[in-house]
């Protein structure tokens, strides 16, 4: 009897997250995302909310943390999926089906996300923290590469379409910095991939590492 019980939970927690995984991989098949009508607030909950969470918090690091970005950072980038010059491979999978999303819904979407409470480190401190630290503050003036801080300030909160980073996924974090440093997929990242051109991977991941943990 218990072992049928524990079958028949697993079963239902994989069902689960199968069905998760197809809502993410499909957004243009969601719900009243070709809807003018429907206000953005809804759209969130109803389609954003499979993949970011109801509330703008993901839990998986494939899926970045939407809750208490920058407003204008979060209209840019659907505005860029929206038209598909936002290229990287995960944007192209999950979100060019917002592609009839109207002006004022990527508003609400931007004002609600960015109302959110802020999102949260993970307040684990890696083997890599002090080197990402020291990215983050100081940058690496023998490769060239300028202090993360002096674009998303201090405590990496960002400012207009420059985006917050604290709390972020660490892993999302590095790969958007490798395709900062490895493509022209982000059409706004011109700046991005000159000041990281010259970081390598471990370097790239002990940045986002710190990144991820910091709790603000």
């Amino acid at each position: 009897m218990i072992k049928t019980k524990l079958h028949l939970l697993k079963t239902t927690l994989t069902a689960l997250f199968c069905a998760s995984l197809v809502a993410c991989v499909s957004p243009d098949k969601g719900r009243n995302l070709n809807d003018p009508s429907i206000s953005g607030v809804d759209i969130a909950k109803q389609s954003c909310s499979n993949c970011h969470g109801l509330n703008g918090q993901s839990i998986s690091q494939q899926f970045p943390k939407l809750a208490g970005q920058q407003l204008d950072y979060i209209k840019a980038q659907l505005t860029d999926f929206k038209g598909h010059v936002r290229k990287d491979i995960n944007g192209t999978q999950y979100m060019w089906g917002i592609t009839n999303l109207t002006t004022k819904q990527v508003e609400e979407l931007a004002v609600y996300f960015s109302t959110q409470p802020a999102m949260k480190g993970t307040g684990v401190r890696g083997p890599d923290f002090a080197l990402g630290e020291s990215i983050f503050k100081n940058g690496l003036p023998s490769q060239g590469v300028l202090s993360c801080n002096s674009c998303h300030g201090p405590e990496a909160l960002g400012v207009a379409e420059i985006p917050r980073l604290a709390g972020q996924h660490s892993n999302y974090l590095y790969k958007q910095i490798m395709v900062f440093k490895m493509t022209d997929d982000r059409p706004r990242g011109q700046a991005m991939k000159q000041i990281i051109h010259n970081m390598n991977e471990d370097q790239a991941k002990a940045v986002a590492s710190y990144l991820s943990y910091l709790d603000l």
